[in-house]
């Protein structure tokens, strides 16, 4: 098994990336999708966020209203500490569990975790690799606002939470550039492959 790390900032396009790389054969850990895993209801983790801010992040049907707990949390760095000190533990144990499950196989691993750059040194223990998908700011701004129903000032906050753009840069071994439209990827992602092929025969 070799395993990469993918990461960018919110609306720069991880999951198209992602989409392109397993269609090529990887295996996608993605950190987002084991997050609402283990925020269904009757899971520890939504069970812990419901003890600490209150009912009131939930839907009637007792699933978590996602857009509620942002807004809760995004602007009040003290409440998005403690979200964070909920869930990046358990979402951090769940992954650590499903590479367990490949290991000892050929697979060719992408984990998609948002905030790899965030998680500082430490988290690129294990990975052969890290790419970064890479967009300006205000793009990513406006796709925010065109894409996930947010305020031009919303998607600023979300982003004001991340990593700088330079900080993950700072990081990346391989560079997808998004800014463009998005039949522009294609090949950067087939270079992109290429460049992770030849870190698994480097592996041996």
């Amino acid at each position: 098994m070799i395993e990469v790390g993918l990461t960018g900032c919110i609306g720069a396009g991880k999951s198209t990336v992602a989409a392109a790389l397993v269609a090529r054969g990887a295996v996608l850990l993605d950190a987002d999708a084991i997050v609402a895993e283990l925020q269904q209801p009757g899971r520890p983790v939504l069970e812990a966020m419901v003890a600490r801010f209150g009912p009131s992040i939930l839907r009637p049907d007792g699933t978590l209203d996602r857009a509620a707990t942002a807004a809760f949390v995004f602007n009040d760095p003290q409440k998005l500490a403690e979200l964070n000190a909920i869930v990046h533990p358990a979402v951090r144990a769940e992954m650590v569990a499903r590479r367990r499950e490949l290991a000892g196989s050929d697979a060719v691993v992408v984990s998609d975790i948002p905030l790899l750059t965030e998680g500082g040194p430490e988290r690129r223990q294990g990975l052969a690799g890290i790419i970064v998908v890479d967009v300006a700011h205000e793009v990513a701004v406006q796709r925010l606002v065109a894409g996930r129903d947010l305020t031009a000032d919303e998607a600023r906050a979300r982003l004001a939470n991340q990593a700088s753009r330079a900080e993950r840069l700072a990081l990346a071994d391989f560079v997808i550039d998004n800014n463009g439209p998005l039949d522009g990827l294609e090949g950067q992602v087939e270079r992109c492959w290429a460049w992770i092929s030849s870190l698994r025969a480097a592996a041996g």
